[in-house]
């Protein structure tokens, strides 16, 4: 079964040669040309997507907005193009809701890389909203409970909705209480790429993560900061 790939980006040259490409990798392919297409599409399409590529910088609807909006009904992977090396435009679509980003200009064995490694990883995270079956792997956590086959973490017993980022990182942690983890080691061990000190990306997705398992975020219970080394997991 072929993955579809939804790709929101007004740059012809750009969807072309994406488009042409991703065909011939065997993925389905849908485009649309601006914000507003592309959440038109979303949200009326009876398509599963099983991964999104939103432009930043688009016209009628940005991609700040589109991604916040996808967000708001879907855990689908999203990947973020951007023409702008600035780490604020990068942070603040993570912080929209993004799962990673690819910078303009971008080659093509790279992209295709990311996507392989987006959709491995969507496929493994099951969005699982009912409690598991007593026999599965879990890990007790304080008030949190980690089902390692079903990739469901339930706080208090009520599911919390992750992202599979969010959840790779949670089990990182909980897997290896008072281990310390370097924001270097934390992205080469989630992101299975070389870390270039991007920290925006790090700081985001660890900020994300404590706004959900965290009764008080500016307090973290689980996940301390050990300033300038990186963080551990305490809590339990």
């Amino acid at each position: 079964m072929k993955h579809s790939i939804f790709i929101i980006e007004d740059d012809e040259a750009i969807v072309e040669m994406v488009e042409n490409y991703l065909v011939k990798e065997g993925y389905a392919v849908t485009v649309a040309r601006d914000g507003e297409e592309g959440l038109m599409v979303f949200e009326q399409t009876e398509l599963q997507f099983d991964l999104i590529m939103v432009d930043l910088m688009m016209p009628k609807i940005d991609g700040m907005e589109v991604i916040r909006r996808i967000r708001m009904s879907s855990l689908v992977p999203i990947l973020i193009l951007s023409a702008k090396d600035g780490d604020i435009d990068k942070a603040l679509g993570l912080g929209f809701g993004a799962d990673d980003y690819i910078a303009k200009p971008f080659s093509m064995i790279e992209l295709s890389a990311r996507i392989k490694a987006m959709i491995r990883r969507a496929t493994q995270y099951a969005k699982v909203d009912s409690k598991p079956e007593p026999m599965q792997q879990m890990l007790m956590m304080g008030d949190l409970e980690i089902d390692l086959k079903s990739f469901a973490v339930f706080k208090k017993e009520e599911p919390i909705k992750l992202t599979s980022k969010e959840f790779e990182i949670l089990r990182l942690f909980a897997a290896h209480p008072n281990r310390v983890y370097t924001k270097a080691q934390i992205y080469s061990q989630i992101w299975n790429d070389d870390y270039y000190g991007d920290e925006n990306v790090i700081n985001v997705h660890m900020s994300r993560l404590r706004d959900k398992i965290e009764d008080n975020p500016s307090e973290p219970r689980y996940i301390k900061t050990l300033w300038g080394i990186g963080y551990k997991w305490e809590g339990g």
